[in-house]
C-alpha cells in the first residue's frame, strides 16, 4: 500500500473497531505516515474493490538480525473463515523472507481462540517469555 486513498481511510474506519474498542480508527494523516514508512508494510485483503482485512509487517535491523514483528491484523467480520487471515499472514511471511528478516514475531491475547489456531496452523510456535508494556 503506498497511497492513501478514501476507500482506504473509510476501511480502516470499519476494521478497527473489530480489532480494539480501546483505540480510534487511524487519521489519513496517520495512514500516510504509515505508508510513507520504509519500515512499516501495510498489507490489505482486497476483493472486489472492498478491503477485507489489513496486517501490518514492521521490519527492523538490530544488531543480532534482521526482524520482523506483524501487527494489527484484522479482517473483517462478514469474511472471517474465508482465508483472509491465513492469506494476509502468508503474504507477511514472503515479505519477510524477500527482505531477509530470520524471524517474525507476533503477540495475540489468548482470547483470540481462532487467531491463535491459525498462527499455530502457519508454523508460528508459542515462545515462553514475558511481554511487558510501558505506557507513555
Amino acid at each position: 500500500m503506498s497511497e492513501v486513498t478514501d476507500d482506504l481511510v473509510t476501511a480502516f474506519e470499519r476494521l478497527i473497531p473489530q480489532l480494539s474498542s480501546s483505540n480510534p480508527p487511524p487519521s489519513r494523516d496517520t495512514l500516510a505516515e504509515i505508508a510513507a514508512s520504509d519500515a512499516c508494510h501495510l498489507l490489505l485483503a482486497v476483493e472486489d474493490g472492498r478491503i477485507h482485512g489489513s496486517l501490518t509487517l514492521v521490519v527492523f535491523p538490530i544488531p543480532t538480525a534482521r526482524r520482523a514483528w506483524i501487527e494489527d491484523v484484522v479482517v473483517d467480520g462478514e469474511a472471517r473463515g474465508k482465508g483472509v487471515g491465513a492469506s494476509l499472514n502468508e503474504r507477511a511471511l514472503d515479505l519477510a523472507r524477500e527482505l531477509g528478516c530470520s524471524t517474525v514475531d507476533l503477540t495475540s491475547r489468548p482470547s483470540r481462540e481462532a487467531a491463535n489456531r491459525l498462527y499455530r496452523r502457519l508454523g508460528f510456535e508459542l515462545r515462553e517469555t514475558n511481554v511487558y508494556r510501558f505506557e507513555l
